[in-house]
């Protein structure tokens, strides 16, 4: 099924290794983190054989958690961080949250998201527990983080404000009206500060609103780094806690991962149809963020996001004039496996994932920095580069407009870290 791009691999490989000159820095100066994006169509409980579907999806969600667990540090592999990008599980068990009811928010009708994310207790049954099984493989193994996405809340409703339009237009998913969503109890039960996952570990080193911001320190390279996780279109109050963690941690590098960020033509824009901010003023939407948070703060090296269906990269100065990379990476809409096994995908193709998440290699020996941003499938047990139809499978759903070597690309490159030794030079752990 694949073959090795064996050209573009190797002068990638050339690329990543050559011209690096080695600092005098002790211990092993290459490590990985895991990224994994948007998880909710694995969990789906509708998409398991039990409801009907061809396979158990979330047999994919536990093969990329398995992977990642037999290659952390701490069982003889690379990776020294994982970082989960929200949206865990698909739906909720409320029709809206009573802190909104009690702040007057009103819902509207929607009949194509009525019908699909009706409340359900299988979110409890089905969705969370699974959930629950696949990051206990890692637990206690390695610092880690997740974040809440929209669907990861109690309740995601039509806001009465933006109601659907009379007749859907499908290049504008504005026109289904816009969803809010409400309420943590259900994330906080799963991957809150006081569960077993983080509570009394030392690299979780801070939280707010009960865990759904949360601050993890991990060594790697020879750094110590700062990792915040921020909630879904983050309220101010969660940026100034924020703020506070980096005030207590001067000089760590720092990488921020939240749910939303990054749009698929690499603008810091919302999603239309799932807009925090335009519904309720408290949250933050992505360039908000930027301008009041990420900017602000020199540490702040790395931006990672998923909920919007593709890949992007940008890189901006932030106020002291250094680079922040904003990586987009989100492959929930990825359906090669249903093709695979001839289950018709109809009107509404039904996205699944194929067991895509990213892997960060960073190399910390040369002069600068440099991190291998590759895409690995563990279904497919492949990278991207490896796949030969992996273009012919996506492209044209996710990346029309690029050539089959920028789809590629997208997904298979290496980003070096300039100015990151002036920048942390001090921060070098002994």
């Amino acid at each position: 099924m694949f073959s090795s791009h064996a050209l573009r691999t190797a002068v990638a490989a050339a690329a990543f290794g050559a011209a690096l000159t080695p600092l005098a820095q002790a211990g092993d100066d290459r490590f990985t983190i895991a990224v994994i994006p948007d998880t909710q169509n694995y969990l789906d409980y509708t998409h398991q054989k039990a409801e009907g579907f061809p396979f158990d999806a979330n047999t994919m969600f536990i093969q990329q958690m398995q992977y990642i667990a037999d290659n952390l540090e701490s069982a003889g592999g690379e990776i020294a961080f994982v970082t989960s990008l929200g949206d865990v599980w698909q739906h909720q068990t409320e029709v809206m949250d009573e802190d909104h009811k009690a702040r007057g928010f009103k819902t509207a009708p929607n009949p194509l998201f009525d019908a699909h994310f009706a409340p359900t207790d299988k979110v409890k049954s089905v969705e969370m527990p699974k959930a629950h099984e696949g990051f206990a493989l890692i637990a206690g193994k390695v610092p880690f983080s997740v974040v809440p996405g929209n669907h990861d809340y109690d309740a995601m409703w039509t806001d009465s404000q933006f109601p659907p339009a009379k007749e859907f237009n499908p290049a504008d998913w504005g026109s289904l009206g816009v969803l809010h969503p409400g309420g943590l109890n259900n994330f906080r039960e799963v991957f809150g500060a006081d569960t077993a996952f983080f509570k009394d570990q030392s690299w979780y080193v801070d939280s707010h609103d009960g865990g759904a911001d949360s601050a993890q320190i991990f060594s790697a390279g020879g750094y110590r780094f700062l990792h915040i996780g921020l909630q879904f279109d983050p309220p101010n109050d969660s940026l100034a806690w924020a703020a506070r963690v980096i005030e207590q941690n001067p000089g760590l590098p720092t990488i921020v991962s939240t749910h939303d960020y990054l749009n698929t033509q690499g603008e810091r824009q919302a999603n239309a149809m799932i807009d925090g901010h335009k519904v309720d003023p408290i949250h933050n939407n992505p360039q908000m963020l930027w301008d009041k948070f990420i900017s602000q703060h020199d540490q702040i090296f790395l931006v990672l996001c998923g909920h919007q269906h593709a890949q992007a990269t940008r890189v901006d100065d932030n106020q002291g004039g250094n680079p922040v990379w904003q990586l987009l990476s989100d492959y929930q809409d990825r359906h090669q496996t249903l093709i695979d096994v001839g289950y018709e995908l109809g009107e509404w193709p039904v996205g699944v994932g194929d067991g895509w998440f990213r892997l960060l290699d960073f190399d910390m020996s040369g002069a600068e920095p440099r991190v291998h941003v590759r895409t690995y499938s563990s279904h497919y047990q492949a990278g991207s580069s490896e796949v030969e139809d992996y273009a012919t499978w996506y492209r044209e759903k996710e990346k029309p407009k690029e050539t089959v070597e920028q789809f590629l690309a997208g997904d298979d490159f290496v980003i070096t870290l300039e100015g990151f030794r002036a920048r942390f030079g001090a921060a070098a752990a002994n």
